[in-house]
């Protein structure tokens, strides 16, 4: 079945840097696009970044173009999100999923807070 493991979060100070991944398993990885959504405490679900099955076409959210980099290992089935100068807003769970499949991990939390 299909699965989506996200690690990588944590709690880091404003203007740190974390770096998250997604182990995907169970569909044909390299054949989807992979997105990687984010859900704040009492607001909805919102896709940060997104990337084409094989990365040639990649965007962004405004609140995190420049400061966020989506990329991908087809060989490792996993998708990054590299997130740099982090601010308190990008406080959230985060989410990975692949286009076209309606399947969730269990997210991982990043806090950013001083």
């Amino acid at each position: 079945q299909v699965q989506l493991v996200e690690s990588g979060g944590g709690r880091v100070q404003p203007g740190g840097s974390l770096r998250l991944s997604c182990l995907a398993s169970g569909f044909a990885f390299d054949s989807h696009g992979m997105r990687w959504f984010r859900q704040a405490q009492g607001k909805e679900r919102e896709m940060v970044a997104r990337i084409s099955f094989a990365g040639r076409a990649i965007n962004y959210a405004a609140s995190v173009k420049g400061r966020f980099t989506i990329f991908r290992d087809n060989a490792k089935n996993t998708v990054y999100l590299q997130m740099n100068s982090l601010k308190p807003e990008d406080t959230a769970m985060y989410y990975c999923n692949a286009a076209g499949l309606d399947y969730w991990g269990q997210g991982t939390q990043v806090t950013v807070s001083s």
